[in-house]
């Protein structure tokens, strides 16, 4: 019998197509040590499974500073899922997203159209542990922690994506358009819905309700992610 490997003896009859390869099982416990340890789509069978994995994350430096890992919070079935930025001190602090002031904001404008997050809305970030000084995360930051955020995104299987800011639309949708340039606009990714709103710290810094200014704007996005979740839900 030949001792060479299935990939060899592809290669012998100058086969070219690629084959899959089952990971050894081991590779599951490797995945929260180094970023080079692929995390394919359907490696968790649950948020539970995956919140362990990230609790001992060390794919980035980020682990190493880190109070708690911040992986989610809200529905686990939710129609719609909001992806922040990262974690800030409160959330860092007590282990859960959109904690703060931001959190607090947030949740107003979801109940002005009777929206709720034990109902309606899962909460995550595109990186699940605080940045110091609550910088922007390294594109290398980004990167090492996608994969746990795609995979919430498959496992919660959301209607609707809201991305809070620059950082996260650019996360999923690769776009680096200002959020000033294409918040309220609907983008289609993966057979979903994607709206960028701004980040309810944003609003925070800019509390005028006229006409044109920010919180205005949002609260006209609020009101057509109201109407896009009925429509898509009817």
């Amino acid at each position: 019998m030949s001792s060479e490997s299935p990939e060899s003896q592809l290669s012998l009859f100058g086969e070219t197509t690629a084959i899959h390869v089952e990971l050894p099982a081991n590779n599951f416990e490797l995945i929260p040590t180094s970023s080079n340890i692929p995390i394919p789509p359907g490696t968790y069978s649950s948020l539970s499974q995956l919140t362990a994995h990230c609790q001992v994350c060390h794919r980035c430096e980020l682990g190493n500073t880190r109070i708690n890992a911040v992986v989610g919070r809200g529905s686990e079935t939710a129609p719609i899922l909001i992806v922040g930025e990262g974690p800030g001190q409160n959330e860092d602090e007590q282990g859960l997203p959109f904690v703060g002031r931001s959190g607090q904001l947030l949740e107003k404008i979801l109940a002005a159209v009777k929206l709720t997050i034990d109902r309606d809305v899962y909460i995550c970030n595109v990186v699940r542990c605080r940045p110091p000084e609550n910088r922007v995360p390294t594109p290398a930051e980004v990167a090492a922690c996608k994969p746990y955020l795609l995979e919430q995104i498959r496992l919660v299987n959301p209607k609707i994506i809201l991305l809070t800011g620059a950082t996260a639309v650019k996360a999923i949708t690769g776009k680096k358009d200002g959020i000033t340039k294409i918040r309220g606009t609907w983008i289609e990714w993966e057979g979903r819905w994607c709206m960028p709103i701004f980040h309810p710290a944003y609003l925070l810094r800019n509390p005028s309700p006229d006409v044109g200014k920010p919180k205005w704007l949002m609260w006209q996005d609020i009101q057509a992610i109201r109407a896009k979740l009925d429509e898509v839900s009817a």
